[in-house]
Order: C-alpha cells, then sequence, then structure tokens
C-alpha cells in the first residue's frame, strides 16, 4: 500500500507545518514530526481550547456546551449499558470533569486522569478529588475498573501501543474500553483534506480509521464489538474547517457540510467520528 502524506497546518497555536504520514503497520496517519513531551505543552496554550475551560464568551462556545449537555446523557447511557453489577470508571483525558461528574451522581466509582493543571483542578471541585495527573495510570491497581473512556483522547497520548497496553492491564476481566476519535476516512474529512480541522496538528499524534482501531487493540486481546457514529461532531468540526480554508467562520456552509457527511455517513458507516465499544476477553 502507498504511503499517503498530508501536510497539515496548525492553526490553533504555533502556525507551524507538519506531514501526516501513513503507518504501514496499523494503517493510521502519524504527525510528523511529533513534539518532544518536554515541549508538547506548549501547543496546548490556546484560550480556543475548550475542553480546558468552562468558558462561555460566544455563540460558538455556548453551543459547545449545550451539545456537551445532550452527550453527557447519551455517554452515561452507553457506559450504564455495559455493566450490570459493579460500576468502577476510568476516565482518561477527563478535562473540566462533566462526564465524571455526572458519572458520579449516578452511583459510579469514578477516578479520571487529566494531565492539564488549570482542568484538573476545576474537574477535582466537581468530583471530590477524583482527578490525577497521568502518572497516576501506573499506579492503579490491576484489574481494577469496569468502564475506561477516552472521549477524543487517544488521539492526543504519545506512546500508543504502551497506553493500550496499560488499559488492558487496568481493565476488568469481561471491561469495557470506550474510545471516541475523529474519523479521517469521513466526507468531511475528504472534502477539507488539509484544512480538516480534526486533524489538530500537532495536539493530534494519530489519525484513526476503523481498520487501525481493530489493529491496534487486537495486538492486546482486545476486540471491537460496535461502533457508534458521534452525529453533533461533523457539524463542529466542519465549521472549524471552514474557518481554517476561508479565514472567517461560516456557519451556515459548515452545518452543510456537516450534514452532508452525516447523510453519508448513514450509508457508508463513516462518520466524522466514531465511538469504539471494545471488551476485554
Amino acid at each position: 500500500m502507498a504511503k499517503e502524506n498530508i501536510k497539515v497546518k496548525d492553526h490553533s497555536v504555533s502556525g507551524e507545518e507538519f506531514e501526516l504520514i501513513q503507518n504501514l503497520e496499523y494503517d493510521f496517519l502519524e504527525t510528523t514530526p511529533q513534539p518532544s513531551s518536554d515541549k508538547l505543552h506548549e501547543y496546548y496554550k490556546s484560550e480556543d481550547y475548550i475542553s480546558h475551560t468552562d468558558s462561555k464568551r460566544n455563540l460558538f462556545e455556548k453551543a459547545y456546551h449545550l451539545v456537551r449537555t445532550i452527550s453527557l446523557k447519551k455517554k452515561l447511557r452507553l457506559i450504564n449499558s455495559s455493566v450490570s453489577k459493579s460500576k468502577n470508571l476510568l476516565d482518561v483525558g477527563c478535562g473540566t470533569g462533566d462526564f465524571l461528574q455526572t458519572a458520579q451522581q449516578n452511583n459510579w466509582q469514578v477516578s479520571g486522569i487529566e494531565p492539564n493543571e488549570q482542568a484538573r483542578h476545576i474537574a477535582n471541585k466537581k468530583t471530590n478529588n477524583s482527578v490525577f495527573e497521568i502518572e497516576a495510570l501506573l499506579k492503579f491497581e490491576s484489574n481494577s475498573f469496569d468502564v475506561i473512556t477516552l472521549w477524543h483522547v487517544l488521539e492526543h497520548l504519545p506512546n500508543l501501543e504502551d497506553h493500550i497496553r496499560v488499559f488492558k492491564k487496568l481493565l476488568k476481566p469481561k471491561g469495557t474500553l470506550i474510545i471516541a476519535i475523529p474519523n479521517y476516512k469521513s466526507y468531511d474529512a475528504k472534502h477539507y483534506k488539509q484544512f480538516w480541522a480534526a486533524y489538530d496538528v500537532p495536539r493530534h499524534l494519530w489519525h484513526f480509521n476503523q481498520a487501525s482501531i481493530s489493529k491496534l487493540v487486537s495486538k492486546q486481546s482486545l476486540k471491537v464489538k460496535k461502533v457508534k457514529p458521534m452525529w453533533f461532531d461533523s457539524f463542529y468540526v466542519s465549521m472549524l474547517s471552514e474557518k481554517h480554508k476561508t479565514g472567517k467562520m461560516n456557519p451556515i456552509k459548515g452545518f452543510w457540510i456537516g450534514l452532508r457527511s452525516n447523510i453519508k455517513a448513514l450509508s457508508t458507516k463513516e462518520a466524522s467520528s466514531l465511538i469504539y465499544i471494545i471488551k476485554n476477553s
């Protein structure tokens, strides 16, 4: 298979250009070059990084929070459907902790991982100090969690295979790993090409499709059992992509492309973002 190389600009922070190179083993795209671990945090220094704040400064952010409220209910239903008795949850990259708070209010024992200090501080206020720095991943006991969730987080994690190995270790037998990530095989990704906002280089180190996720988790005896679309993401991503492409926000055009992407995904099953429900053997 020929390599698929795309040059993409960091539109949010640095303005630097990166290349997406196809990984022939897993079929995902790798951001190249990847920032070193001591430099990566600098690319998150943006007031526009919504998941690290609770701000509602404009219509776009208010819409984001409205959609998040709806999404929280759907996420809760999903994790509730994944367990029968015990309810121990680990949310990796939990941001400001709204999902953990929702789960905690619904009788889940919760733990969270959040590397951003500001977001972690907000999350701990909401969850009775249940959120920790990323080093805590290696301190949890094996077979501790019924469900581990990563909502648009896996694409940010360096040492990808090592992290999957850790999640496998922390899951209980028959436990569930839930991963939500952008899908570069979607219509909106193909339409916007290098301007597709969900590439979000270099914060997104990896760019996945359905085949690549199955290959990645199968190495740790984990199996994708179900794939679900995230319908709202196409609108959000397309509106941002329109801004990257034209230099200004065009919500009508972005909404239209997002809608077209969702309509096409009804038959192709390639939505802008996908949720993978993955079971431990």
